[in-house]
């Protein structure tokens, strides 16, 4: 038994499927026995009303037949029950049972028995009360200050409290601004009713201010409300919790002051009389039902607070002294007294366990044997060490976060992409300006060895691309089956794709006996999709704003080879010029060299070079590839267009700028739409009429003003999408290009694709140039410093939309500027410090203060040229304390 249980005391099961609640659940001497011995009173919303009185032999004992005291069917669902002096002229404890539409109070008594089947119970009518409207909740207590005697309050569903002085029908009123009904308690200290309203708040109402109301019978004859003394009902207090209460309860166990408790769905509160809050303690789970009993320390109480984690924690005030594991989730709780022993926590669950527990456990008697002690042999010990660590280091060599994936999956899924374009495009929706939009067809196919359950399939391109469906749904898979679909891809915005590229997920269960339900897989697969898709050939232009040469160390191959699905098979092997008309309308221009080995490809804008010089390294691999040729190599010896990449990403910054500011203007003219609305909703329920001065012109010149600048958000929001796309694709042209340059290897090429490219989507919350730059300075400080010093400094943990890109473009070129200064990318630790690298030639390393001084020049391009020899420069103003300190020791 573990310590942290719950120890079962007494427990039994309640009828058969049957629905409890919070209030179904009461402990007192109801049948006045006077020996103060709590029975159990439970009444569930099948009708059913119990009397318990557990008195088990042994701790955990089956339940004998005499501790069920009574049993008997009412034939309504029961709402709530409760034990108090409800009944003129006596003092004893009578049971009032809240019905929808009634409330009865009843008389347990007591014959005894002369059998061994022990002492007989029934319960007798007292009284009962017809509702006319249907009841949630109520309380009891001494009204008003009356001695020796409880009234009771019904709260209805509509916010009406009834009351009602023991037999007769007091009064009733509506509560203000009512919508939904809450929790509800009465203070005997303050003599006022508190609640939670639908506006999570507290709310307390004075019983005297409830009396000299207006009836609640009378509040829509306009006619008796002339007439009428009556005074508006007006709240005591108001405590704003920001969240639903589950219940209230007023402890006071002194006489010196009284607590109000409040358990929220994240939140813990302890008020006092007057609504200040004496403490509150944030809940880090889901709480169920609470209960407050008496502390032993003086000045702090104690809480029961069960959970939906069928956890029972015990709070002295805001600390955690004890926490129990329950047999079930319970949505009742409370202390009761027994004979045999006292403060026992009582729990009723909604499916009618009812058990009895106490916190403790029972000594262990287990003994552990003894253990033959024996020599420690350090050769071995040591030999064990040797191998777990080489275990361990063979772990920590991947740094994969998942294990690698099985040779034969469960559930397989390919994706077969069609070579040719569909005849009859399935373009939905398509904003692209062309005549006609092309679409592709993709067939994908999930293969299945074993049974799975709930197969979905999701497929996704990234935007402007689209498909004519992304989810499907499919029956429970058999062994050995597979399902097929069809789909076509399409490009649906006007811009040009950073990637032609596709993913397919599969999310299915795979049943297993101890979990039927099956347990969560994915599989997945991915697709390539042609260039074609996007552009078509057309005529090759002679100028362009852009050119970018690509350099191999293989004779130029004929297009009619590399691309014959762009290039006519009559122009044969002469066709050194080949035209992309994208579907966007710009067009880009690949040429091959007759005499040299170089390719160039030229367009007016630097994104739309990206698609086509990927597409031209990928089939140049492809073809020398199937000839078994292993040398084959591509380089990139121009200069790195930054200048024209800084102007993409000024554009996009200027568009976040834009958003920013149409999001101000919006919620400011929204806060003046609403403040008029206010003012001519005053004016239009004012009894006497007043003129509107211009109320109504001024309402809609606003709303035409919201009109205008929701129009204009949308659009810059559509172009801040393009604008994204443009970057995205100079982004990886970028990379591509600085990836041939320095000759990076595939894991350098994807930390410079995790740096460049961290987001698939740009937010105002989180945007593409704060990520860069954090990514890009992690770099500097990390595998590209050159000192110490930078790496004893600290980045900011907050990432946050900077003013302006100085700062973004900066470090991009100081990073190309160590690159080019032979620094290499890594993210061990071991590569933090190094040594400076010998530039290929024999040539030395450029110091860094004449690269930053040399860093741009007319042309708008930035040029890393080998300096044989490093000359004597003085340090100038702007330049970096570092920069200046290297400049000096090469002086020296």
């Amino acid at each position: 038994m573990s310590l942290f249980k719950a120890r079962d005391w007494w427990s039994t099961i309640l009828g058969e499927k049957e629905e409890f609640d919070q209030g179904c659940l009461c402990v007192a001497d109801v049948d006045n026995s006077g020996s103060g011995q709590d029975k159990i009173i439970v009444g569930s919303y099948n009708g059913y009303l119990r009397i318990f009185n557990p008195h088990p032999v042994k701790p955990g004992d089956e339940v004998q037949p005499e501790d069920l005291l009574l049993e008997v069917q009412l034939r309504e669902p029961i709402l709530q029950v409760e034990v108090g002096k409800f009944v003129s002229g006596t003092e004893g404890l009578h049971l009032a049972v809240l019905h929808c539409r009634k409330l009865c109070v009843y008389a347990v008594s007591g014959t005894q028995g002369n059998v061994e089947h022990g002492n007989q119970y029934q319960i007798k009518l007292m009284y009962e009360h017809n509702l006319q409207r249907t009841a949630c909740n109520m309380t009891y207590g001494p009204f008003g200050g009356v001695k020796g005697r409880d009234l009771i309050c019904i709260q209805s569903m509509d916010g009406m409290l009834m009351l009602f002085e023991q037999e007769s029908y007091a009064f009733g009123r509506f509560l203000p601004g009512f919508l939904l009904p809450g929790p509800l308690a009465y203070s005997s200290r303050t003599d006022s009713f508190l609640t939670v309203s639908s506006c999570q708040q507290v709310e307390s109402y004075k019983y005297q201010v409830l009396a000299f109301a207006t009836d609640a019978d009378e509040r829509h004859d306009t006619e008796q409300r002339k007439l009428s003394s009556g005074k508006r009902l007006v709240v005591d207090w108001v405590l704003n919790i920001g969240e639903q209460a589950l219940d209230i309860c007023v402890v006071s166990f002194n006489q010196g002051a009284s607590s109000v408790f409040v358990l929220g769905e994240r939140n813990f509160f302890c008020l006092k009389d007057n609504g200040q809050i004496r403490f509150m303690k944030k809940l880090d789970y889901s709480p169920s039902c609470f209960i407050p009993y008496c502390s032993v320390r003086e000045g702090t109480i104690n809480t029961l607070i069960a959970n939906h984690n069928k956890i029972l924690n015990v709070y002295q005030d805001i600390a955690l002294k004890w926490a129990s594991q329950l047999p079930c989730i319970p949505v009742s709780v409370k202390v009761a007294n027994f004979q045999d022993l006292k403060g026992v926590i009582v729990t009723l669950s909604d499916d009618g366990h009812l058990q009895c527990s106490y916190l403790g456990t029972d000594p262990s008697l287990f003994q552990a044997p003894k253990v033959d002690s024996r020599e420690i042999n350090y050769e071995e010990m040591n030999a064990e060490m040797k191998e777990l660590q080489k275990i361990i280091r063979e772990a920590t060599k991947t740094q994969d976060i998942l294990p690698e994936s099985e040779k034969q999956r469960d559930v397989t899924v390919t994706a077969e992409v069609s070579p040719d374009l569909d005849e009859e495009s399935q373009a939905t929706d398509s904003e692209v300006k062309a005549g006609a939009v092309p679409s592709l067809t993709v067939k994908i196919t999930i293969q299945s060895r074993v049974a799975a359950q709930k197969p979905c399939l999701a497929v996704c391109v990234q935007a402007p691309l689209a498909v004519t469906c992304d989810q499907f749904v499919f029956n429970d898979l058999e062994p050995d089956s597979s399902e097929t679909v069809v789909l076509s891809v399409f490009l649906k915005e006007n811009c040009s794709p950073p990637e032609l590229e596709g993913t397919c997920m599969v999310s299915y269960n795979i049943p297993t006996e101890l979990n039927p339900e099956g347990i969560p897989r994915v599989s997945q697969c991915s697709f390539s999709l042609p260039l074609k898709l996007v552009c078509f050939p057309a005529q090759p232009s002679k100028a362009a704003n852009h050119k970018l040469t690509i350099d191999t160390n293989k004779p130029p191959i004929s297009f009619v080879t590399i691309f014959p699905d762009f290039v006519d098979p009559s122009e044969g092997d002469q066709a050194n010029a080949l035209g992309f008309q994208f579907l966007t309308g710009s067009k880009t221009t690949l040429l091959a060299s007759k005499t040299s080995q170089r390719y160039r490809i030229q367009s007016d804008q630097l994104e739309d070079l990206w698609l086509v010089t990927k597409e031209l390294i990928h089939r140049l691999q492809e073809h020398f590839k199937k000839q078994n040729c292993k040398d084959f190599s591509c380089t990139f010896s121009g200069s790195i267009p930054l200048q024209e990449y800084f102007e993409l990403i000024d554009r996009h910054f200027e568009l976040r700028l834009n958003a920013e500011k149409y999001q101000e203007l919006l919620s400011e003219r929204a806060v003046q739409f609403r403040a008029i609305e206010r003012r001519l909703l005053t004016r239009f329920k004012d009894k006497t009429p007043a003129p509107l001065q211009h109320l109504d012109t001024l309402l809609e010149g606003t709303f035409r003003e919201v009109i205008a600048l929701a129009d204009a958000a949308e659009e810059n929001q559509a172009n801040m999408f393009q604008a994204f796309a443009k970057l995205k694709s100079a982004t990886h042209l970028v990379i591509m290009l600085i990836s041939l340059w320095q000759k990076l290897s595939t894991d350098q090429v994807a930390i410079l694709e995790a740096t460049f490219l961290p987001l698939a989507e740009d937010t105002q919350e989180l945007g593409w140039e704060e990520t860069v730059d954090a990514a890009v300075s992690y770099l500097l400080r990390t595998c590209l410093s050159k000192s110490s010093k930078e790496q004893a400094l600290t980045l900011s943990s907050q990432l946050s939309m900077p003013k302006d890109t100085s700062r973004l473009k900066k470090n991009i070129t100081l990073f190309c500027d160590r690159l080019a200064k032979g620094g290499r990318l890594s993210l061990s630790t071991d590569s933090a410090t190094q040594p400076a690298a010998v530039m290929p030639g024999g040539c030395a390393t450029i110091p860094e203060s004449d690269l930053e001084e040399r860093t741009f020049i007319p042309g708008s391009t930035v040029v890393f040229a080998s300096h044989g020899q490093t000359t004597k420069q003085k340090s100038k103003p702007g330049l970096s304390e570092d920069a200046a300190e290297e400049t000096k020791s090469h002086e020296l």
